[in-house]
């Protein structure tokens, strides 16, 4: 859960004893929000596997989630090259912010890649729980072959698209991606092993240049 943090190396002091921790959604990656940690907040969030933060105006510790619900399960705890500011990696369990939104920053004007891992948990709520009228979960219903078909065709449409300079090039590449989840999903196969690959072939071919 730490990735080998050293304890004894946090700068407690420069924040008289609070050091700021951002949450990340382990999944997508969406910035959900930022909190203070004390010594003994840090302890309580290792030991229950629970982000627990020191609130500054309860002036006590709070467990994010503790009257909501919504609580934010640990996966890693990284601490920054100053060794004061923590980067905590957390699976959400429900909305976050008070408003009701994911995330503390706003629902935001502008998609980014958090969009990718929405949808994959999406498709997978189609898979576990078929709704009635669901195009996705007709798919499934279909079985793999047909929904590897899709594929073919998506991949096929957006290589004409772009081959013909169409103005639906990135429409068609949004179909082709979205189909490639439902495939992955029907494959056992989750988005992030697939961006672990890409990951690792950026390193190797980063370590050769």
């Amino acid at each position: 859960m730490t990735n080998n943090l050293d304890l004894n190396s946090v700068d407690w002091a420069k924040g008289d004893g609070l050091v700021p921790a951002i949450v990340q959604d382990a999944h997508t990656l969406r910035v959900l929000m930022l909190g203070y940690l004390n010594q003994e907040a840090l302890q309580k969030t290792i030991s229950s596997g629970l982000v627990t933060f020191f609130s500054r105006s309860k002036q006590r510790l709070w467990q994010k989630g503790e009257t909501s619900g919504h609580v934010l399960r640990v996966r890693t705890i990284k601490l920054d090259c100053d060794k004061d500011t923590f980067l905590i990696l957390a699976e959400p369990q429900g909305s976050i912010c008070h408003t009701g939104t994911q995330t503390c920053f706003g629902k935001g004007d502008a998609a980014d890649l958090s969009v990718l891992a929405d949808l994959a948990a999406t498709i997978h709520q189609r898979r576990v729980m078929p709704e009635p009228n669901s195009y996705t979960a007709k798919l499934f219903a279909e079985g793999i072959t047909r929904i590897a078909q899709k594929v073919g065709e998506e991949g096929v449409e957006t290589a004409l698209a772009a081959a013909t300079k169409s103005p639906h090039l990135a429409s068609e590449a949004a179909d082709l991606l979205y189909h490639l989840l439902v495939l992955l999903e029907a494959s056992d196969t989750n988005l992030m092993e697939v961006l672990e690959i890409l990951q690792t072939r950026a390193q190797m071919k980063k370590a050769n240049t």
